[in-house]
């Protein structure tokens, strides 16, 4: 049997439809039948964690998130992620009380971009995700320079993931705003952008820019599933 995989979604839904959608659809790419491990979600309430970083508690955010960690634990998840960038703030705590292994967003990321020899990459998302460092400092550990845009879009751009993409709202000009960032990024240096909100890749498609886009909620699903595909392995490994 496969690993079990445990997902903490509602951060938002429609990101967390995105990843079991794509965790079932790469299985079946890749093997070309219906195997694909099963899997855990439990479904935040996305009002008590906008709520709660409205106030800045981001210790009672690491806690509602090991709540759920350990839920999934014991529902029988072998292993499990947290399908949003944002709470990735507290993911270093948040693992090291976890019953259970946790998947970090940002790593799996980090290891994309060094696959594709990249070393300065832009970073789009939530104002906490460009401006709280969390990502910088954790790509840097990687060798990799993050560039946020300019505090002037930060604003917009965090108000478009909070007002329209998470609520499944894909507006025309918000697409603009996004694809005017991605080009401000570019002029400043960077070699490709990571969509650090996994709602983005519901507005930006790789062809929609000059340089990469580094879709995270994507990355994130792919490393779970090649996680849940080598579990039997690991498993014998450490029995060895």
């Amino acid at each position: 049997m496969h690993g079990r995989i445990g997902i903490i979604g509602g951060l938002s839904p429609e990101s967390t439809v995105s990843y079991y959608l794509h965790l079932t659809r790469s299985y079946v790419a890749r093997y070309g039948d219906d195997g694909y491990p099963e899997i855990l979600i439990y479904s935040v309430n996305l009002k008590t964690f906008h709520d709660l970083r409205a106030a800045g508690r981001w210790d009672a955010i690491a806690l509602e998130l090991l709540r759920a960690a350990r839920a999934l634990a014991a529902a029988g998840a072998d292993f499990a992620l947290i399908a949003t960038n944002t709470m990735h703030k507290v993911f270093a705590e948040v693992a090291r009380a976890a019953p259970l292994p946790l998947l970090d967003i940002v790593a799996a990321t980090a290891g994309e971009a060094q696959r594709l020899g990249l070393a300065r990459l832009g970073l789009l998302g939530t104002s906490y995700t460009m401006s709280d460092g969390f990502y910088h400092e954790a790509m840097a550990r990687f060798g990799m320079t993050v560039l946020s845009p300019p505090a002037e879009l930060r604003g917009e751009l965090h108000r478009i993931i909070v007002e329209e993409l998470v609520r499944g709202r894909l507006e025309t000009r918000s697409k603009e705003t996004y694809l005017a960032a991605v080009g401000c990024l570019q002029a400043m240096g960077a070699e490709a952008v990571i969509l650090g909100c996994t709602e983005i890749p519901l507005l930006l498609s790789p062809g929609d820019a000059a340089i990469p886009l580094l879709d995270t909620a994507r990355i994130h699903a792919e490393a779970a599933l090649d996680m849940a595909l080598s579990w039997e392995t690991s498993l014998r490994d450490g029995a060895a």
